[in-house]
């Protein structure tokens, strides 16, 4: 197996220097779990693609200096709960690399983004622990023992997102609950707001820097904002939220700029980029709204990247026939 090409190494270490506002703002309002789960997540990764590596035969240091699996941790990490117990960041990460990575063959040949199929599996697998927020984040000791200890008095320090909150709302307006659920913030999650003003802050350095093009981060974003102003219905009890709301809640941001971004499960062609970021982006509305689960993004993102195939022809019959 060839060395990785050094312009991947680069473009890895400009991705993890775009995420450290993100990191920055996440650790100032979630506290000490984030560094653990970073932790736990980069152990988990590193561990997982040098034991797989080995088994296959494959030169350890060249591939292990890449650093894509250590982006895969650091997106992880900032989208897993922060003060979960120790073995979930640890078995997403080990899932995304293993399966989401090396069962494919390695850097370059995943079929699916290998940070979403991580956080997908411990979703759909432990959803109580992935779909609870602490609402006041603990010190370092309390951190330390809900991480190690199991976490087993979850329900004593978590909160349901405001998401969440948004889409079992029944009685409340939507300014009644910016008013009274302490979850929500000036225009988006308390907290979350900062976070995704962050990850879009190192979004559009990796936008100057030119690591990717403008395509699927646009699409996503113009997708979220259409159906969600479509759907928006102003401030009564049964508002989806505004597309201000969506925007700023979640992880719209990093999913725009750092997941939908992501070269080698997604589309080659720019207009195939465009409307795969404008199909997730689509997607994350309807199941942020309508869907089991508040969020969305790794569901939309692992669909869209079942759709590559066929965006990528579609892409190369409209250059053929173009004069």
């Amino acid at each position: 197996m060839a060395a990785p090409d050094p312009r991947l190494r680069t473009a890895m270490g400009l991705v993890l220097l775009a995420c450290i506002p993100g990191l920055l703002a996440a650790f100032w309002l979630q506290g000490w779990g984030l560094l653990l789960s970073l932790a736990l997540c980069a152990a988990s990764a590193l561990c997982c693609e040098a034991a797989l590596l080995a088994l296959r035969g494959q030169p350890l240091a060249a591939n292990l200096n890449d650093g894509s699996a250590l982006v895969t941790a650091v997106l992880l990490a900032i989208a897993l709960p922060t003060q979960a117990p120790w073995w979930l960041p640890m078995t997403a990460a080990a899932i995304a690399i293993g399966l989401g990575k090396q069962a494919f063959g390695g850097v370059g040949r995943n079929l699916f983004n290998p940070a979403m199929l991580g956080y997908a599996f411990a979703l759909l697998s432990f959803p109580l622990q992935m779909n609870h927020w602490p609402g006041q984040p603990p010190g370092f000791v309390d951190s330390l023992h809900l991480v190690f200890g199991g976490g087993e008095q979850i329900d004593a320090w978590a909160s349901p997102t405001i998401l969440d909150g948004l889409r079992h709302n029944r009685s409340l307006t939507v300014d009644e609950l910016f008013a009274s659920h302490p979850g929500f913030g000036s225009i988006g999650g308390r907290g979350g707001e900062w976070i995704n003003l962050a990850l879009l802050l190192g979004g559009m350095f990796l936008l100057q820097r030119k690591v990717y093009s403008w395509h699927a981060p646009v699409g996503l974003l113009g997708g979220l904002v259409l159906f969600s102003l479509l759907a928006w219905n102003g401030s009564g009890s049964d508002s989806n939220g505004s597309p201000l709301l969506h925007l700023f809640s979640g992880s719209t941001m990093l999913a725009a700029f750092f997941i939908a971004t992501e070269p080698v499960s997604g589309p080659k062609a720019g207009l195939a980029r465009l409307l795969f970021g404008f199909g997730a982006g689509v997607l994350i509305y309807l199941i942020r709204t309508w869907g089991n689960y508040p969020d969305g993004t790794a569901f939309a993102i692992l669909l869209m990247n079942l759709m590559v195939p066929a965006l990528d022809r579609l892409a190369l019959r409209r250059q053929q026939a173009a004069p």
